[in-house]
Formats: structure tokens, sequence, C-alpha cells
């Protein structure tokens, strides 16, 4: 499909649920346009990134920001010391399949609305007349908040396996606290160096970083297996309840649902395709899709790399508060063996590196499209596009220096770092379910169905998801201990850091955004009616004929 010159693009045609809806508005476009284009316009953007990624580089990226084996063992201190191995394994399935819940519905939004704001953009067209700025504010600052504690949380916890692989190599070696936060800051400026290059660099990178997390899974599966050197636990220790062990001091239902913690961190980044769906090609259909396909994959990989580790593991609290201080790096060691427990770790540190990366892309893309309606600090210099590399490179580097902020916390104690974990998953779910809310509870006709839907069980399934996230986020702001045993350091500050920086942004709003705020800013021509523009050309073509008769006469 393509426009002809001053053409009026009528969104209700091309299966979008547009801000024009609230406006009144039709986009006009004054060149040759193909059907991406046409629907970035008819959400009110211009095309401003190169459409270089397809299906399978925006699956790459949230594949890559998935990062199963890494992330399982970022993590693996919660669910295995919460609940037990037979806790692990019944929590993955439990929270993989209600996740799937939240992953359907957010492909349904992304089809209809395929533009890098994402879920804010959805929110502000969701909310009810009048609201749709706070709504998106609080969408867009929730969503920015989860994303850019990403490439702290996800190195971080690289930096730990780095120099834990080289603790296991020299055991006179000593891990500092300065060692982990440098290693840390290296991290965050290679990778920034990385993701400041084109689409098409990025594409082909993350593709490679999506080929290593699957070999890396299958290789983990196989040699733990195979390569162990203990005999494997029984049936009875990974299916039933003799298997699930209480790890906190809260009764043992609700520890099962802190270890969930796990699952909901890992099983966060399949959203990197909507904020990628301005450089993707057939947006409203590969874009959805690559959401869906990133869910599932997580969901049944996951839970393989979960059952290895259950029936594998020989001793769960020298894996949890073993001598290390990260978990897989003291699993590895334990079922195969020092040489070769260390060349399976080292294989997952390679594939961490793969995450970091995918994550400070999707986190730049949501600083730029954030930035680009004025909603962040700084945000006339957060929203240029580098001329050369046609990517936000000032994004890029505002979400590094943040990730370099946040590991100072890491000075404070291992708890106060460790909430970086959990306000991502806070922060991301509560971005998450938002819009679908809105859809479910006010939008009514307001929301067209973009050509990847639900259909029937679009309602049931947004019912289900947004239950499940409402349940799970006061969950994970509860500390391992309770009474006279915490203290500062065994505190959960997830609601202090995450609640802080939401209070701050509201406030923000209330004092002076509010003012100027509007939510999604067109920045394309556009017309109050069709009528208008069909006037303008009557008239013109009129004059035209005039002038052209008396130049006869």
């Amino acid at each position: 499909m393509s426009s002809k010159a001053n053409h009026v693009i009528d969104e209700s045609k091309l299966h979008v649920t547009s801000i024009f809806q609230k406006t009144g508005d039709h986009a006009v476009i004054d060149h040759v346009a193909d059907s991406d284009e046409e629907v970035l316009y008819a959400l009110g953007y211009k095309q401003e990134f190169k459409r270089d990624f397809s299906i399978w580089s925006s699956f790459s990226v949230s594949f890559s920001i998935l990062g199963l084996l890494p992330s399982v063992a970022s993590t693996l201190g919660y669910n295995l010391g919460y609940s037990g191995i037979a806790g692990s394994v019944w929590g993955w399935v439990a929270a993989g399949i209600l996740i799937q819940f939240v992953v359907l519905a957010m492909a349904e939004l992304c089809s209809s609305m395929p533009t890098a704001g994402g879920l804010y953009y959805a929110s502000a067209v969701l909310a009810p007349d009048g609201w749709g700025p706070f709504f998106s504010w609080v969408t867009g600052w929730s969503n920015f908040l989860g994303l850019v504690t990403g490439p702290c949380s996800v190195n971080y916890a690289l930096a730990a396996m780095i120099l834990t692989a080289a603790q296991i190599g020299n055991p006179n070696y000593q891990v500092e606290t300065w060692h982990v936060y440098l290693t840390l800051l290296g991290l965050l400026i290679f990778e920034g160096c990385l993701s400041m290059n084109s689409t098409k660099f990025l594409g082909r990178m993350n593709f490679v970083g999506a080929i290593f997390n699957v070999i890396v899974v299958f290789v983990f599966i196989i040699w733990m297996t195979a390569g162990s050197i203990h005999p494997f636990n029984s049936n009875e220790q990974v299916w039933t309840s003799k298997g699930i062990v209480n790890g906190t001091e809260w009764p043992t239902g609700f520890s099962f649902l802190m270890g969930f913690l796990s699952v909901i961190w890992t099983m966060s980044g399949y959203d990197a395709p909507f904020h990628l769906s301005e450089e993707c090609s057939n947006a409203n259909i590969a874009s959805p899709r690559a959401i869906v396909m990133t869910g599932q994959f997580g969901l049944y990989l996951g839970w393989a790399i979960i059952l290895v580790i259950a029936y594998t593991v020989n001793d769960v609290m020298d894996v949890v508060a073993g001598p290390y201080g990260q978990p897989m790096g003291s699993l590895c060691l334990q079922v195969l063996g020092p040489r070769a427990g260390l060349a399976m770790f080292s294989l997952n540190i390679i594939a961490q590196f793969f995450v970091g990366t995918g994550i400070t892309i999707s986190a730049s893309r949501v600083t730029f499209a954030y930035s680009r309606d004025d909603a962040l600090p700084f945000s006339r210099w957060l929203k240029m596009v580098n001329k050369r590399t046609k990517s936000p490179v000032n994004a890029v580097w505002f979400c590094q220096l943040i990730g370099a902020l946040l590991g100072l916390l890491m000075f404070a104690s291992p708890i106060a770092i460790g909430a970086v974990f959990s306000i991502g998953a806070i922060a991301q779910y509560t971005a998450f379910i938002t819009p679908i809310a809105l859809k479910l509870l006010v939008a009514g006709d307001k929301f067209r169905p973009g050509p990847w839907h639900l259909g029937r069980f679009s309602k049931p399934i947004g019912i289900v998801a947004c239950s499940f996230v409402l349940l799970m986020i006061p969950v994970l702001c509860f500390p391992a201990t309770t009474g006279s045993d915490l203290d500062r350091l065994n505190m959960n500050y997830s609601c202090l850091i995450y609640g802080g920086s939401m209070f701050l942004a509201m406030m923000f709003y209330a004092v002076d955004a509010r003012k100027w705020f509007k939510g999604p800013r067109i920045n394309v021509e556009h017309l109050l009616h069709i009528s208008q523009l069909e006037s303008k050309e009557t008239s013109e073509n009129t004059s035209h004929e005039v002038t052209k008769d008396s130049k006869l006469e």
C-alpha cells in the first residue's frame, strides 16, 4: 500500500488504536510511504529509524534479554532458597503459565499500537477522557524505572560471575566490593559502545546472542545430567511436598509465592519487540508474534533448566549460601567438579553478556520514546537520533550512567543492591498491566484490535493477567525475615527505592508536569477533519482551473 501526496490517513482502516481518536485529528502524509510508515503516521509519529529488524531479529533481542540460563543463575538463590527443590519446579510452572496471560495481552496491544512508546502510548489512548496524561505518566515512569535498572542488575550479576570464576581459578583471590563495582563499570561502558551502533549491526549481534543462549541452554541440560558426579535426586524430592523447604520466616505458601521472583525477573524481557516496533518491518504482525515466541520459549526452556537443577543439586544450602556468593558457580562446581564446573560456568558468563547488551538496547529505546514526548529530564538531549547510526546514542549513555549510579548500592549491603532485581520485576509488571487494565475497564470501543488479536478470549486473558500481577506486586516487596530478625542488612528495599522514585515522579507531575505534559506528542502533520483537506484540495483545483482558463483567454 502506498500514499499519494497530501494523503489523509484514516487510522480506523489501518487497525490501529490512535491518539487521534481523542483529538479528532487525522494524519496527513505528503510523500509515498509503505504500510509500516502509514501505520506509524496513523499513531502520530514520523519514521525516524531504519526498519532493519525482522520478526527474527526482534525475537533475538527479546530472547537475549531473557537470557534464560544466566537469568536463572542470577536469581537462583530466590526460588531455590525460598521454597526448595520441589518449590522451584512447581513455582516455575505456576508463575510461567500465568505470565503467558500477560504476554498474550501485551502482544494484542502491540499489534494495535506498534510504537516505541509501547505501554506508555497505550495507557494514554485507552485512559478515560482527561486522564490520558496521568496514566501515560505513571506507566511511562514505571516502565522506565523497570528497564533502566536492567543494565545495573544484569551487569552486577555478570560482574559477580566473572569474579567468582576468577576466585574458582585462584582460591587465594578474595573478591572485594570495589572489585565488583569496577567490573560493573567496565561492562556498562563496553555494552554502551556496542549498543550505540546501527540497527542492522544490533540485529545481527543479538541474533548471534540468541543462538548462543539457546546453545548454552542445551549444553547445560546435557552436560549437567551426563556429567554429574553425584547421584540424581529422587522423584519424591523433585515433585512432592517433601522437596519443598521453606527458606523464609513466613508460612510455606507465602514463601512459595516469594520464589516466583526468579521467574518474573527472568521472564520480563518479552516486551522488547514492542519498543523495537518502529525499527521492525511488518511491525503490527511481526512484533506481537516475537513477543509470544519469547514468552513460549522462556516457559519451556526455562522449566527444562529448573528440572535439571532440581535433579542434580546435591546440597541446596551450599549453593544458596556457599563460599563463592554466586549460586550458579557453586552449583556447577558441586555437580560437575572443579574443571568441568568452571568451564560450564564460563559459558554462562558469555551468555549473560548478551543479556546485558539486549537490555541496554531496550532501555535506550524506551528512554528515547519518552523523551520524544518530553516526559523525562534532559528530554531535549535524550531524544536526539545520531545522524550516522540512526540510533539514540545519548539515550544509551544516559541508561548506562543510571546503571553506574545504582551500582553504588552494593556498598550499602548485598540486600540493598539485590533490590534492583525485585524493582525491575515490580516496575515492569506494573507498567505491563496498566494499559491492559484500562482496556478491560474503561476503553470499550476505543480499542481497535490490530491484525494480531485474541478475539473473544481477549477479556478473560486480560483478567487473569491483571489478577496475577496485582497478587504478586505486594509479595515481591516482603523481606525473607520477620520480627526481631529483621534489620537494615536483610530488609527488602524494593518499596523504598521503587516507591520513593515513583513518589518523586508523582510529585513532579502534581506540582509542575500536569501543566504542560499532555501525553504522546504528535509530530506529524495532521488535520482536524478530512473535509477540511478535501475543501482545500477542491479550492486549489478550482483556482488552478480558473488560472488555466484565464491564460487561454
